[in-house]
């Protein structure tokens, strides 16, 4: 039962009567100043869908994906208003009881800060634009499954999110003009393509995060995507070579899931999820939090996005953020690229003020958040429900915002263009920005956690070195390109003196990393190679040796899909090179 059945409601948003509990961390509906509530709510009653809602005749409230139809009913629309709408209670928790304020007889338990437990509680909400509303869904969890839109992955991600794991994740916004107010601008009829792409890459440890922006107009190889279609068959898109990046969502009714196979293809990165935020996202989320405060060098009057603000700082919300982040003719050169800069200073403002007391004390601002997230967003199959979001914000909200770092896939201008209008991977910069990802490298100097484990892995390396001339070895083809195993037996006998070693073959099954297995009475001649070959010390696999085709004990040698080359080193480096243009989420900086 609401505040309004209860009497007691006039003039009162439902969403202001979610009050923190500092000694549980989570909101509760509290229905009066004088009557305290218990932390146990009340049964859960079925609440029929109205008319025109998603849930009408569809349990899950499912629409189509983008690029394939429209957007179901109600979601062009900005903001929600919540006075009229009725707030659900939490759903029934197992807990005892809590005492009623004042009752005295046992000691009260230890707790933590309220801010600690605020910020862990809000945590899914500083995961910038389409991952505000990871925790904000404790809130109320059945509405807000009926309100997210899913769609298949096709196969093409690693099938979901580890907590044990790094985590990548790929952010789309598209194009797409559906919904109140957005066919002016430009293409009204657009199927919704990669306008804006992000890589969200976060650490093993969650120290810290880098966001790798991948430019709409960079020339790739679009591969073959199968896709399922609204009736459930499948159908192989055709892959097209040498096309726009953005044209790997949309074009052909290409799903996001083959933008996923492209950053695989592009990167070597293959994400884990993808969330997809079209026009309504912007304008929706950052009125649900109050606006985002932006600052511009100077004076800004773009008429092709709508822009008109003069020089200085601004909170911006609504049609004016949308505004702000389509902005490319009147910021730096004029092109896609500064657009991209100007749109990783928003989401940097917007994680601030995710992440200020602002927004995570307040439970109206964070109930606004939850329904504007969870319409607004669409999401793969892995990610189809509540908790999943929830569980996955949590892992995000370990983050620290100085340690978010921004980045941009290094590309140079398309040299068979006269008129430039599309750019080329710099062939000199960006395999390194792509392996430092994949290596877990951080952008920025942090304080990686210390692991006993780790520890254990380097010290591997440490200690005396067998001969190259004593080191037995058997070489396997474990995913690397066709032909590496005699490429690397020939370089290892002629070159580094490593006469004791024969071609095995094909390994058994594929592997993503090169791994060296080795008895241990042969850790010395693991050493001697993990030095010529240029390998870490979590490449080295103690474990039990092998007969050569001479009866004699060798170790394993098996090169995975991450080799790169006889005599080049796989050993990943441990910082990102000052050369990278980055920036980070905690400074404030104003557009050009």
């Amino acid at each position: 039962m609401d505040a309004h059945s209860r009497g007691r409601g006039e003039n009162v948003d439902p969403a202001d009567q979610w009050v923190l509990n500092p000694e549980t961390g989570e909101y509760e509906l509290r229905l009066g100043p004088s009557a305290p509530q218990s932390s146990i709510p009340g049964p859960r009653g079925p609440r029929p869908p109205g008319p025109g809602k998603p849930g009408a005749g569809n349990p899950r409230g499912r629409s189509a994906a983008p690029g394939r139809s429209p957007g179901r009913p109600g979601r062009g629309t900005p903001e929600r208003e919540t006075p009229d709408r009725e707030v659900p209670p939490q759903r029934r928790r197992r807990t005892t009881p809590e005492e009623p304020p004042g009752r005295r007889g046992r000691r009260p338990a230890k707790q933590k800060s309220r801010a600690k437990k605020v910020l862990l509680w809000g945590s899914g909400t500083l995961a910038f634009l389409v991952l505000a509303t990871g925790v904000g869904g404790y809130l109320y969890l059945e509405h807000l499954n009926d309100n997210i839109t899913s769609v298949s992955d096709d196969g093409a991600s690693t099938g979901g999110f580890s907590k044990d794991k790094a985590i990548n994740i790929l952010l789309i916004g598209t194009d797409k003009r559906t919904g109140s107010g957005n066919e002016g601008y430009g293409d009204k009829g657009s199927a919704g393509h990669a306008d804006t792409t992000i890589l969200l890459h976060v650490s093993k440890d969650r120290s810290n995060a880098t966001a790798l922006s991948i430019p709409r107009d960079l020339i790739v190889d679009v591969p073959d995507c199968p896709t399922e279609q609204e009736d459930g068959s499948q159908k192989v898109i055709p892959g097209s070579p040498g096309v726009r990046f953005n044209t790997s969502l949309g074009q052909s009714g290409r799903t996001p899931s083959c933008t996923m196979r492209t950053v695989t293809e592009l990167t070597g990165i293959k994400p884990d999820n993808f969330m997809v935020a079209d026009f309504n996202a912007v304008k929706t989320l950052t009125s649900a939090v109050g606006g985002v405060e932006v600052c511009l060098a100077k004076d800004i009057d773009d008429p092709d996005s709508h822009l008109k603000l003069p020089k200085g700082t601004h909170t911006i919300e609504g049609e004016d953020a949308l505004a702000f982040v389509r902005t490319r003719h009147s910021v730096g050169l004029g092109g896609d690229l500064s657009r991209i800069g100007l749109q990783q200073q928003f989401l940097s403002a917007l994680m601030r003020k995710l992440k200020s007391n602002d927004t995570l004390t307040s439970p109206s601002k964070m109930v606004k958040l939850a329904e504007a997230g969870t319409e607004a967003l669409t999401v793969d199959s892995q990610l189809d429900n509540i908790n999943k979001l929830k569980d996955l914000g949590l892992e995000l909200g370990k983050l620290n915002v100085k340690n978010l770092t921004f980045t941009t896939v290094p590309v140079v201008d398309n040299p068979a263009e006269q008129v430039k209008a599309t750019v080329v991977l710099n062939d000199a910069k960006a395999p390194e920005v792509f392996d430092l990802i994949r290596n877990d490298v951080s952008f920025t100097e942090v304080k990686q956690k210390k692991k006993k484990e780790a520890a254990a892995v380097a010290a591997r390396l440490k200690g005396e070195k067998a001969p190259a001339s004593e080191v037995r070895v058997r070489i396997l083809n474990g995913g690397a390109v066709g032909g590496s195993a005699q490429a690397t037996l020939s370089w290892l006998q002629v070159q580094q003196g490593v006469t004791k070693s024969e071609n095995a073959g094909n390994a058994p099954a594929p592997l993503a990393r090169t791994t060296l297995e080795y008895a241990p009475d042969q850790a010395g001649q693991a050493r001697r190679l993990a030095e010529i070959m240029g390998l870490s010390g979590s490449a080295l696999k103690p474990g039990e040796s092998v007969t050569n085709a001479q009866g004699v004990p060798a170790m394993t040698l098996t090169l995975g899909k991450d080799f790169k080359g006889a005599g080049v080193s796989l050993t990943p480096p441990d910082k990102a090179p000052d050369s990278i243009e980055k920036s980070t989420a905690d400074k404030v900086e104003c557009a050009k």
